[in-house]
């Protein structure tokens, strides 16, 4: 497992309001089966609708959101779990530098709330995530239209990771990955 994952991981252990956030509403052993199928690589989808649903469950709960938002507050919670989850990689040079400039605006923070505190936003993300996952890109365009439009947390925050590079990474990803498949 990698070591910034790790100190991450006992960092966030290590605050009382993460334990008691997910302590009584989180199967954390079925988190670690389900972690476990992911991790093989002909992994069954319903593995990943399964973990889909432990998330989708889990920031409906206040606690738990609650408790993620503070990982996302927390400097030294923070970096080490960016370092793990965003590492500097040859083929995506600057989507790392993005990405961590992105969780160091307090203004992004503040707006990753906004969209998560916000019931109609949540199912409408969880929608657009379900029809990704599915491969429907009409109700993923539609869903992700309903968003923009109808919920102004969305713009906000999408404008937020623009203002860091993120979302130019992430369609220079996508490029990249078009050309490798052609």
């Amino acid at each position: 497992m990698n070591r910034d994952l790790v100190t991450a991981l006992q960092a966030a252990w290590g605050l009382p309001e993460f334990r008691d956030g997910v302590r009584h509403v989180i199967d954390l052993d079925e988190v670690a089966l389900l972690l476990a199928a992911l991790s093989v690589p002909d992994h069954d989808r319903e593995v990943e609708r399964s973990l889909l649903r432990l998330l989708r469950s889990s920031l409906d709960t206040t606690e738990i959101r609650e408790a993620v938002l503070l990982l996302l507050e927390r400097d030294e919670v923070r970096r080490p779990l960016l370092a793990a989850v965003v590492p500097p990689r040859a083929d995506r040079p600057g989507l790392a530098a993005a990405v961590t400039a992105a969780a160091e605006d307090p203004r992004v923070r503040r707006e990753v709330r906004a969209v998560l505190d916000d019931a109609r936003v949540r199912e409408l993300v969880w929608q657009v995530v379900e029809n990704q996952v599915d491969a429907d890109r009409v109700g993923l365009v539609r869903r992700a239209a309903v968003l923009f439009v109808r919920h102004p947390s969305v713009p906000r925050l999408a404008w937020a990771l623009r203002r860091h590079g993120v979302l130019r990474e992430l369609r220079r990803t996508a490029a990249s990955d078009d050309d490798a498949a052609a």
